[in-house]
């Protein structure tokens, strides 16, 4: 798995988005409030969501390799009073990060991304929990009229992990092959190719990009060129990705329409 963030950074900037998102709850003018980028829930609810998510994930490390997800045991309820609510949180990310660095990045954990690039370990899971941190942070600031771009190093490495998790299979394209070209502003591209054998992404490297350490994939050109590109920051392709914000808050070429397909796309693994 190609990483930009060592195992140390992660759990810092885990740390990091968790206090930014209990800045959030702590200065709304109400938990009751609706969030617009996930109106089904509250503020109280998204953050339950995420100190529940917080408290499980880090039974399901400490677990190791088991066969399905870890619930903790005697977990109290997210409380309902704000500065309760925020120590809860507190202490939901406490146990999250303590459990990865206990455990370390390659120990073996249940995650639900086996058919994907992301390998079953804690290094992956503190991946992918910085991004979910990262996204429900970015929520929570827009439930209260302050939204931020995501930090650019989480943001950078956001773009990667969603394409090497959440969309990486081995279940068959139903559609003709193609590819996705996703380019940020900061100099770093990737290319998801769909066909018969699934999903896989890899970086490529594009005309007048700063060279990377990382072995990359030249972009094509002409008839085997992507079927759409997309372009923006690093925080705006991962809002974009997460369904954050719209197709036309960024730069793309090509079938746009090819994205409706690849989200409605639900891989038989």
């Amino acid at each position: 798995m190609t990483t930009t963030l060592t195992f140390p950074v992660l759990l810092r900037l885990i740390d990091e988005r968790s206090s930014a998102f209990r800045a959030v709850v702590a200065s709304a003018p109400s938990l009751d409030v609706q969030v617009p980028t996930c109106p089904e829930w509250t503020l109280f609810d998204l953050a339950q969501h995420i100190g529940e998510g917080r408290r499980a994930w880090a039974a399901t490390v400490a677990a190791g390799p088991a066969p399905a997800k870890s619930e903790p045991e005697g977990a109290p309820a997210a409380p309902r009073e704000r500065e309760a609510m925020t120590a809860w949180l507190a202490e939901s990310t406490e146990q999250l990060v303590d459990a990865l660095r206990e455990a370390g990045p390659d120990r073996g954990c249940w995650t639900w991304w086996g058919a994907s690039q992301s390998p079953q370990t804690c290094g992956a899971v503190a991946r992918h929990q910085l991004q979910q941190m990262a996204v429900h942070t970015y929520d929570a600031q827009v439930t209260v009229g302050a939204p931020e771009p995501l930090p650019d190093e989480v943001a950078l490495d956001g773009v990667e992990e969603f394409l090497f998790t959440c969309v990486a299979t081995t279940g068959a394209w139903p559609h003709k092959p193609t590819a996705f070209d996703f380019h940020a502003a900061e100099g770093r591209s990737w290319r998801l190719t769909v066909d018969g054998d699934g999903a896989r992404s890899t970086r490529i490297s594009v005309p007048g990009a700063t060279p990377v350490a990382t072995p990359v994939a030249a972009a094509d050109e002409g008839p085997n060129a992507a079927g759409v590109s997309v372009s923006g920051t690093a925080s705006e392709l991962v809002l974009f990705v997460y369904d954050r914000i719209p197709a036309d808050s960024l730069q793309i070429e090509g079938d746009a329409g090819l994205f409706d397909l690849l989200r409605a796309w639900e891989p038989e693994e």
